[in-house]
C-alpha cells in the first residue's frame, strides 16, 4: 500500500534535492545497535543526555551518531563539535566514525580534547583577552617558577605558603571559571588571605609574557564568549551539532563553554554515567550531568542499560551498591548473558594473608584447577584504592615468581621517594655506597649546587677515598660554606649515628628506619609538599617502613630487595596488572580482585572528613566502578588486621560490604574469624564477643576501636540534612586555633597548626603528615587526656 500523501509532497519539494539523496542512502551501521542505543543515534536534533551505564556501548553509540550525521547530510564534517578528554579517546572516536562510513574522515576540525579544540579558538581571538596569537603555553614548572617570583616580590615565606599550594588554589578557581574579579569573598582566606591578589599579579605577568597556562584555555574563551556575542554568535553558527564525551567529568568552566555555546540551536548530545563520576579531587563536578534536564528543558534523556561486558550476579552487586547514593540519575543495568559466578567476598586476618591469599588464587585462575576454564594472567587484574596497598602484593609476587606489571604508575619499589629512601639506608649501611650517596647527599635541598658536588667528587678521587670521605674533606677545606656548610655538616654527622645503629645487632632497625627518614628531613620535605602527589608518597614510606618487619635489620633487607629487583626485564610474557581505582576507569578484565575494603581505607577517611557527604558518594562510586571492571569473576577482600601509620589497628569492614545484596554474593570468609556473617554493621558484635574472649577489652586498640566505631555511627547516617551540615566547611569561620597552636586528633594524633583558612585548619601531624581538618574534630594538646581512646 502507497502510503504518500500530501505532507509528503510538500516535504520533498522544499526540501533540497541534494539533502533528500544523501538521506536516501543506506544505514547498515544502525542494524548492530540495540533500540536504547538506535533512539540516540536518530535522535538528532534538541539536547540529548545519553545516560550510558558500564559496559553498555556508549562509545559506539556516540561514534555511531556522528556517522549518522554525516551520511544522512544533516550535517557536514566542520559544522560538528565533538570533545572528549584525552587525545587517546579522540583519535579513537574518528577512527570508529571511519570504519562506520568506509572510509577516511576528513575535514573534521572540531574532533579533539577540551584545551586541544580552546587553543584553536584561542589563537583565532587572542586579542580580545589581551594577548598575541603566538602565546605560549606554560608547563608545570614554568607556572611555579614564575609563582616563585611573585611570592618572593610579595615577601611571603615561599616555605610556609610554597608556589605548588597556589598554583593549586589558582587552577582551582580556573576550574570554576573564576577570573581574579570574580573569585567569590569565602575564597578570600585562601593563601593566608593573599591568594586573589597574587592570582591577578599572576595573570597581569602572563599577559606581559604572552602566555598562558592549561586553565586559561577555558577559562579566556569562556571570557570571549560572554563578553562578545558577535563572536559567541558565529560559533553558535558553525557548530550546528554539538557531542560531548564523559559528561560526568566536566568541570564548571567546560560546564559553562558547552552551555554558552549550545544556547541557540540546543542540539548538544552529551554522553555519560552520572554513577561513575570519580574525579571530584580533579575539578569535575557530578551535578552537571545531573541537572541536565533542568539546564536544556524539553531534553530527552536516553538510557543505556543493556550491558555487554559483565555477568547478571556482578551487575546485580554493582546495582546494589550504587543505589546507596542520592544524587543520581537512576538506571538499572541488565545483560542477556546467563550464568556466571556470585561475587566472591572474603575476610582475611591481615594484609599480609589477603596478599597471600590472592597470590594463590591467581595461580590456581591460570592453571584452571578452580573449575572453571584457564584465565591467563593477562587477563587479571588487583584494583586497589590506595597506591600504598600495592606494596605487599608486589612482595609477595616477587617472592614466588608471579609475573605483574604497575599501571599508571612505577612499581613500588621504582618510585621515587622509595627509590631516595633506600639510598639513605644504604649509606647508613655502606658509607662508601657512592652512587647512593650522590642520589641523596642534596635531597631534600640543602643549598648544595653542581660545584659543591663536582669538588666532592674531585677530593675523592684524588685521595682515593669514597664520596662521603671527599665530602668530609670538602668541608675541611672550607670547600663550601654558609647553609650549605652545615647542611652538609649534619647530614654527615648524621650517617654517624645511623651507620652505628645499622651495625648494632641490639639495635631496633625499624626505630632506626624512621629516625633516618626524621632527622634527615626527607619526611618533612614531602609533608610541605603540597602536590597531590605527596600525602601518597607518604603513605609509600610508611608502607616501606612497614615492610621492615619481616626482615633481623637493614641490611637483610637491602639484599632482599636488590634480589628481588632483579626480575626487572619485561619478556614479553603474561603478567596481572595491579592498578588503583582511578586508573582503571574504562578498563575491563574477566577476573578482578578488590582488596582492602575497610572502612577508612575504603572509602577513604581523607575523603570523608574532607568533603562529608559528597566524598562518601564519590567513593561509593568509585566502589560501583570497581566492580563493574569485572566481566567474569568479581572477588572482594578485607583483612580484620591492618598496620596504619606504624600501629596495627583492627578495621571494621567497609560500609559498602553492607550494601552488597546477600543473593548475589558468596560468602568465602572462614567460619570463627568475626563468628560468621559479614559487613561492618553484622561484624560489630561479633568483634566485641572475640574481644571478650581475648580479654583484650582494657588494650588501647580495643579503646581507639570503640571509640572510632562510634565516630563511624554518625558518619554512617551522613545522609540525614543535620549531618550533612555539621561537615560544611565555613570559609568566613573564624577558628579558634592559630598558627603554630599545638593540637590533638584523635586519630592522627599530635600535630601543629600550619594554617588556618576559615574553620578548616592545616595541620603537620607528627606521625600522619600534613592533613586539613575542620577545628571542632580536634583538641588542644594540652586537652588530649580528656579524649576517650
Amino acid at each position: 500500500m502507497n502510503t504518500f500523501d500530501d505532507s509528503d509532497a510538500f516535504e520533498a519539494a522544499t526540501t533540497p534535492l541534494s539533502q533528500r539523496a544523501m538521506a536516501a542512502r543506506p544505514t547498515p551501521y544502525l542494524d548492530g545497535l540495540n533500540p536504547a542505543q538506535r533512539e540516540a543515534v536518530e535522535t538528532l536534533d534538541g539536547p540529548v543526555l545519553m545516560l550510558a551505564g558500564a559496559g553498555t556501548g556508549k562509545t559506539k553509540a556516540l561514534t555511531t551518531r556522528i556517522a549518522h550525521l554525516l551520511n544522512t547530510g544533516t550535517a557536514r564534517p566542520n559544522e560538528i563539535l565533538a570533545v572528549t578528554f584525552t587525545n587517546k579517546a579522540a583519535r579513537e572516536m574518528k577512527s570508529r566514525v571511519s570504519a562506520l562510513m568506509g572510509q577516511a574522515v576528513e575535514g573534521m576540525p572540531w574532533l579533539g580534547t577540551f584545551h586541544s579544540v580552546c587553543v584553536k579558538l584561542l589563537r583565532r581571538h587572542a586579542e580580545l583577552v589581551g594577548l598575541k596569537s603566538n602565546f605560549t603555553i606554560l608547563d608545570t614548572d614554568d607556572q611555579i617558577r614564575l609563582l616563585k617570583q611573585l611570592i618572593q616580590a610579595a615577601n611571603i615565606d615561599d616555605k610556609r605558603w610554597p608556589a605548588r599550594m597556589l598554583a593549586g588554589i589558582i587552577d582551582s578557581w580556573k576550574n570554576r571559571a573564576w577570573t581574579p574579579d570574580s573569585v567569590p569573598a569565602a575564597e578570600a582566606g585562601a593563601y593566608d588571605h593573599k591568594g586573589v591578589d597574587l592570582y591577578a599579579a599572576y595573570q597581569e605577568r602572563l599577559k606581559t609574557l604572552n602566555a598562558v597556562d592549561f586553565g586559561d584555555l577555558l577559562l579566556h574563551v569562556v571570557t570571549i564568549f560572554q563578553q562578545n556575542a558577535d563572536v559567541l554568535d558565529q560559533y553558535r553558527r558553525w557548530f550546528r551539532y554539538i557531542l560531548v564525551d564523559e559528561y560526568q567529568d566536566t568541570n564548571v568552566a567546560q560546564y559553562l563553554w558547552l552551555r554558552l555555546l549550545a544556547g541557540g540551536h540546543r542540539n548538544i548530545c552529551c554522553v555519560g554515567d552520572d554513577d561513575q563520576s570519580i574525579y571530584g579531587w580533579r575539578g569535575a563536578e557530578v551535578g552537571n550531568i545531573l541537572r541536565f534536564e533542568k539546564d536544556f528543558e524539553g531534553a530527552k534523556v536516553v538510557r543505556l542499560e543493556q550491558n555487554y561486558r559483565s555477568t547478571a550476579h556482578i551487575l546485580a552487586a554493582a546495582s546494589g551498591v550504587i543505589k546507596g547514593n542520592q544524587g543520581r540519575l537512576g538506571k538499572t543495568l541488565w545483560t542477556e548473558a546467563e550464568g556466571g559466578e556470585k561475587l566472591r567476598l572474603i575476610g582475611h586476618w591481615d594484609g599480609e594473608e589477603e596478599a597471600r591469599w590472592i597470590g594463590e588464587e591467581l595461580e590456581a585462575l591460570g592453571q584452571g584447577t578452580r573449575g572453571m576454564n584457564p584465565i591467563g594472567l593477562d587477563h587479571c587484574a588487583i584494583l586497589v584504592r590506595a597506591s600504598h596497598q600495592m606494596r605487599a602484593f608486589e612482595d609477595r609476587f616477587l617472592t614466588i615468581g608471579l609475573p605483574y606489571r604497575v599501571i599508571g604508575g612505577p612499581r613500588f619499589y621504582e618510585r621515587m621517594e622509595i627509590r631516595d629512601t633506600m639510598a639513605y639506608f644504604r649509606v647508613a649501611v655502606s658509607p662508601d655506597d657512592d652512587l647512593a650517596f650522590e642520589r641523596i647527599v642534596n635531597t631534600p635541598k640543602r643549598g648544595l649546587g653542581d660545584k659543591a658536588i663536582q669538588k666532592m667528587q674531585v677530593a675523592a678521587r684524588a685521595n682515593g677515598v669514597s664520596l662521603f670521605e671527599g665530602a668530609r674533606l670538602v668541608l675541611a677545606a672550607g670547600g663550601v660554606s654558609g647553609r650549605a656548610k652545615s647542611a652538609l655538616d649534619e647530614l654527615l654527622a648524621g650517617f654517624g649515628r645511623w651507620h652505628g645503629g645499622a651495625l648494632d645487632p641490639q639495635a631496633n632497625h625499624i626505630e632506626l628506619a624512621e629516625q633516618i627518614l626524621e632527622e634527615s628531613g626527607y619526611t618533612t620535605h614531602w609533608q610541605n609538599d603540597k602536590t597531590p602527589e605527596a600525602p601518597g608518597r607518604l603513605e609509600n614510606l610508611k608502607e616501606l617502613v612497614k615492610a621492615l618487619e619481616s626482615f633481623e635489620n637493614l641490611q637483610g633487607f637491602l639484599e632482599h630487595v636488590a634480589l628481588i629487583m632483579d626480575n626487572e626485564q619485561d619478556d614479553g610474557g603474561a603478567k596481572v596488572s595491579i592498578m588503583t581505582l582511578h586508573a582503571a576507569k574504562g578498563l575491563e578484565f574477566p577476573a578482578v580482585f578488590l582488596p582492602g575494603w575497610e572502612d577508612g581505607l575504603f572509602p577513604s577517611q581523607r575523603s570523608m572528613d574532607e568533603s562529608g557527604l559528597k566524598g562518601l558518594e564519590e567513593e561509593r562510586r568509585l566502589a560501583y566502578v570497581g566492580i563493574t571492571r569485572a566481566e567474569q569473576l568479581c572477588t572482594i577482600s578485607f583483612a580484620a588486621n591492618r598496620r596504619i601509620f606504624g600501629q596495627w589497628q583492627s578495621a571494621l569492614p567497609s560500609r559498602f560490604v553492607d550494601e552488597l545484596p546477600e543473593d548475589h554474593v558468596d560468602v568465602l570468609t572462614p567460619p570463627g574469624l568475626y563468628g560468621g556473617g559479614f559487613g561492618a554493621v553484622a561484624m560489630q558484635s561479633n568483634l566485641e564477643t572475640a574481644a571478650a574472649e581475648a580479654n583484650v577489652y582494657n588494650s588501647p586498640g580495643w579503646r581507639r576501636l570503640q571509640s572510632r566505631n562510634q565516630a563511624g555511627a554518625q558518619a554512617r547516617s551522613m545522609a540525614q540534612p543535620k549531618e550533612t551540615r555539621n561537615m560544611v566547611i565555613d570559609a568566613e569561620a573564624v577558628s579558634s586555633y592559630a598558627l603554630g597552636d599545638r593540637v590533638f586528633h584523635t586519630k592522627f594524633g599530635y600535630g601543629a597548626v600550619t594554617g588556618v583558612e576559615g574553620d578548616k585548619l592545616e595541620i603537620a601531624f607528627e606521625k600522619a603528615g600534613v592533613k586539613k581538618v575542620v577545628d571542632k574534630f580536634i583538641v588542644p594538646a594540652a586537652s588530649a587526656d580528656d579524649v576517650p581512646f
